[in-house]
């Protein structure tokens, strides 16, 4: 499950990246409008923007390397 992968680096980034975590089923209209399809889905927006997304389970160290990329 991606839930406390998702925590320990909220946790490790915190000050540097803000996460939130959304329920699709509850959420219908959100999930749409980003176009979400699949879970797990993460978005990583920059300014409100989507800069990347990753789909499907990753590793904690790839979705690292993508915030990090994400937020240099």
């Amino acid at each position: 499950m991606m839930g406390p992968v998702i925590d320990q680096l909220a946790s490790q980034m915190a000050g540097r990246v803000r996460v939130g975590k959304l329920n699709i089923d509850e959420n219908p209209a959100t999930a749409a409008r980003f176009n979400v399809n699949s879970i797990p889905t993460l978005l990583i927006l920059k300014s409100g923007r989507e800069v990347d997304r990753i789909v499907g389970m990753q590793p904690k160290e790839e979705i690292s390397r993508r915030l990090e990329r994400s937020i240099a």
